[in-house]
């Protein structure tokens, strides 16, 4: 499995309790990637790499208590603090017809319907009606960087196969 197969999911922000629980902050909207069973690779911040088993999962506020094969005390618990979480992309649920994963856009060619190419998606944006596509383009000193609204109307095809997307831009953008 090499590290493009790999998507980062969390990070252990801390420890809860004296039984080694870790306290993880999710990068994912759905808690089902952390589901009891699941395996997960640790990363620690000089880069060693583990793989841990999750025995279980609480929500706790903002964050998630998990509890990990092999840790079973706050002290083994707490070098793990700072290290972020990873999972394969393959155990990913399947997007729903017409839904993408991040991961899948950014990158993507942007194209007009005539085929002017305005750049790469960078970023998304995450508004409270509608995601934003950041688009950066350094060959363009003009419009070097685009901000697309991710509407139906607006987007028009996305192509993973060829790495791009058609969009047709509003009035004045």
């Amino acid at each position: 499995m090499g590290k493009e197969d790999l998507l980062i999911i969390g990070k252990i922000v801390g420890v809860h309790g004296i039984m080694g629980n870790v306290k993880v902050y999710s990068y994912s909207e759905s808690i089902s990637i952390f589901e009891a069973g699941n395996s997960i690779l640790v990363i620690d911040a000089e880069g060693l790499e583990k793989i841990f088993v999750i025995e279980s999962v609480k929500p706790h506020k903002n964050i998630l208590l998990l509890s990990l094969t092999g840790i079973y005390s706050r002290a083994i618990a707490l070098p793990l603090k700072g290290s972020e979480i990873f999972t394969e992309k393959s155990k990913l649920p399947d997007a729903g017809e017409d839904e993408y994963y991040w991961f899948d856009l950014i990158g993507l060619s942007i194209f007009t319907l005539n085929g002017e190419f305005l750049g790469k998606i960078d970023s998304i944006i995450t508004t409270g009606s509608n995601d934003v596509y950041d688009v950066k383009n350094s060959d363009n000193i003009e419009k070097s960087e685009l901000l697309i609204p991710a509407l139906e109307s607006v987007v028009l095809n996305i192509d993973l196969e060829h790495g791009k997307m058609i969009v047709d831009l509003p009035e004045g953008l």
